[in-house]
């Protein structure tokens, strides 16, 4: 079955720019141009937010791993943390000198990496939003920066023609791919952690291993490509695209599977849910689309429990199949594994929840925090200028 259009988003009043979904995938949020944030319910029904704060267009939105903040950047040159609720409480952080592209989360959630037209990307703590160190070899604005899924690598895209591949404990760059032809618009890591996509002004897509530091794949478009983001299985991956379509590519086939139309004018930013199941996608339109993956359910339904082998583990693996040879898909489950009492699996889960809750409840916690701070701040200042404002009308008097 084809991918099909779930739901239909209307309410920015410019283009959007970024989409993510919550862990849950009960709430999406959105970024436009026009200065907001939206999060929207998946629920029919359920209102949505407007989140006002940014000064300038919202360029990028991230929820935390927990779900329990929303990251956004502006071209106002600050981050915002939002708590994704009615208050629509956040706290910013003047985090750049120029416009904030990308926002991205360590899957901890402890961290944050930023990457901006100032030609630097930053890391940052989550929860005092202190600022770490700079990352500053790319010559041109840098339009996105994600960090690998144990948080050792960070990779970063720019307009330099450059992607380059940073340690985060020494915060060396340790490679540079040069081989777009373009600006390189965006780039994430592969779930393994073993390789990354890139996608660019030369309409391209490309797919380096990033252990050997050399290109797997390579799929040539007739448009410029905006976004992409990878299955959560690590055997597919979607791009949008200025020529207002998104394509899913199979990457162990290495062929494109489907281009779908939705959008009017550039599909500027996708993104799968963390389970696979839904992919969303914003235009230059204003429009928000969420989009029933439903493509070869079998081979991801349970890939994130059990990580089951794919369907085409019988030899036939293309290059890019060969090269991630930790990827999820080539892990055969033992018969025996698959049988696991569904008690402990259960168990498992139930644990697992408390403590995204507890995670949760923490997040909540320090914004709070943080929000007592500022105002905190804001009051001892406005003490001191009625103190000085005292003074001023006891020296008038005096003299």
């Amino acid at each position: 079955e084809d991918p099909s259009l779930e739901r239909h988003f209307k309410g920015h009043r410019d283009a959007v720019t970024s989409v993510d979904f919550s862990l849950n995938k009960k709430q999406l949020a959105s970024g436009s141009m026009d200065s907001c944030l939206m999060i929207w319910s998946m629920k029919p029904q359920m209102r949505a937010y407007r989140f006002v704060g940014h000064k300038d267009a919202v360029m990028c939105v991230q929820f935390s791993p927990s779900g329990h903040l929303v990251a956004s950047g502006s071209r106002d040159k600050t981050v915002r943390l939002w708590v994704p609720s009615v208050k629509g409480e956040s706290t910013v952080f003047k985090a750049h000198t120029a416009t904030v592209r990308s926002v991205n989360f360590s899957s901890d959630g402890q961290s944050l990496v930023t990457a901006s037209d100032d030609k630097t990307v930053k890391v940052w703590t989550v929860h005092r939003q202190k600022f770490l160190f700079s990352l500053s070899q790319h010559i041109n604005w840098v339009r996105c920066a994600r960090f690998s899924p144990d948080g050792r690598l960070i990779v970063s895209a720019s307009d330099d023609k450059t992607v380059k591949v940073w340690d985060k404990t020494s915060r060396e760059c340790i490679h540079s791919f040069c081989e777009h032809g373009g600006f390189v618009n965006h780039v994430d890591f592969h779930p393994s952690g073993t390789c990354i996509a890139a996608a660019g002004t030369d309409n391209t897509v490309k797919v380096w291993d990033v252990r050997m530091n050399r290109l797997l794949q390579h799929y040539q478009g007739n448009a410029v490509v905006n976004s992409l983001s990878f299955h959560p299985s690590g055997n597919y991956l979607v791009t949008a695209s200025n020529d207002s379509t998104l394509k899913i590519l199979d990457l162990l086939e290495g062929r494109l599977l489907y281009t779908l139309h939705g959008h009017q004018g550039p599909a500027t930013c996708v993104v799968f849910s963390r389970a696979g199941d839904l992919f969303a996608s914003g235009g230059s339109d204003e429009q928000v689309m969420v989009w029933k993956t439903n493509f070869d359910e079998a081979d991801y339904g349970d890939v994130l429990k059990t990580q089951k082998s794919s369907t085409s583990v019988d030899g036939t693996y293309n290059t890019l199949q060969s090269e991630m040879d930790c990827g999820v898909h080539l892990k055969k489950t033992k018969p025996q594994d698959s049988g696991r009492n569904h008690e402990q699996r259960e168990e498992e889960t139930s644990l697992a929840s408390t403590l995204e809750h507890i995670m949760g409840q923490l997040d909540v916690l320090t914004q709070t925090v943080s929000i007592l701070e500022q105002r905190l701040t804001l009051t001892e200042d406005k003490l001191k200028e009625c103190l000085e404002n005292q003074q001023k009308i006891i020296q008038n008097k005096t003299s």
